[in-house]
């Protein structure tokens, strides 16, 4: 008989891409349902306190996080002087896919459901990266993301996708609405009202943190109640 892993896991991950190491949080809530991995937009990394609100926020739904930086150290440093990987989406989304690699590798949430949630480039990440796995993405969120820069790859996304964007960013509401028609799965664009690009607004990224939850909530559903869940190994010293 299976025994459920009964407190809260989190260690620092280490996820191999290549010959580079990304750095990252890894969080286990007891009896998680499935595992969201986040991309972050160009100039933020895995400290973005926009994304831990809503990570917080899964995890009391009983969904593990991974936050990691999709750049290293140095090519964030490089990215500053030249832009050159902001909106290289297929770099992201390979990036993003070692990560779900990574995920699927490790004894505690290997077999655990994955969604993406992505945030402005990082969104066209990971509908492109969903768009490649197409079995393996179970669903997507996008916050104030930008989804037409995913490009043809969107007919191809095979998952339930959420696009949530502030009704006072326009611009990016705009490029949402036709990001949605060009997507052929189960979809919704919803808007917070009174929200701008950030979701900086009194009580707005609370909403976007509840929304993301009950979407993932709705389609990760294995559970790690029906397997052993080892604690966490510590990893090697670095």
């Amino acid at each position: 008989m299976s025994r459920e892993v009964s407190e809260h896991s989190r260690r620092e991950a280490t996820i191999p891409v290549g010959d580079v190491l990304l750095s990252g949080d890894l969080e286990i809530p007891p009896g998680s349902r499935g595992i969201v991995v986040f991309a972050h937009g160009s100039g933020s990394g895995r400290f973005s306190p926009r994304n831990r609100l809503v990570a917080r926020a899964l995890r009391e739904g009983r969904l593990a996080t991974l936050l990691f930086d999709l750049l290293t150290a140095e090519e964030e440093e490089a990215e500053v002087e030249t832009g050159h990987l902001r909106f290289d989406i297929g770099f992201l989304a390979g990036r993003l896919l070692a990560a779900m690699d990574w995920v699927g590798s490790q004894p505690p949430t290997r077999g655990l459901d994955v969604g993406f949630f992505g945030a402005s480039t990082g969104a066209a990440a990971a509908l492109v990266a969903a768009a490649e796995r197409s079995s393996g993405v179970s669903a997507v969120v996008s916050r104030g993301g930008r989804p037409d820069l995913a490009g043809a790859m969107l007919s191809r996304v095979r998952c339930p996708t959420l696009l949530l964007v502030g009704g006072e960013d326009r611009a990016v509401l705009r490029l949402n609405q036709e990001a949605l028609g060009r997507l052929d799965v189960e979809k919704k664009l919803q808007i917070i009202p009174g929200a701008t690009h950030l979701f900086e607004e009194p009580g707005a990224l609370d909403q976007v943190a509840g929304i993301a939850r009950e979407w993932f909530v709705r389609y990760l559903k294995s559970s790690a109640a029906s397997r052993p869940r080892p604690p966490l190994a510590p990893e090697a010293p670095r």
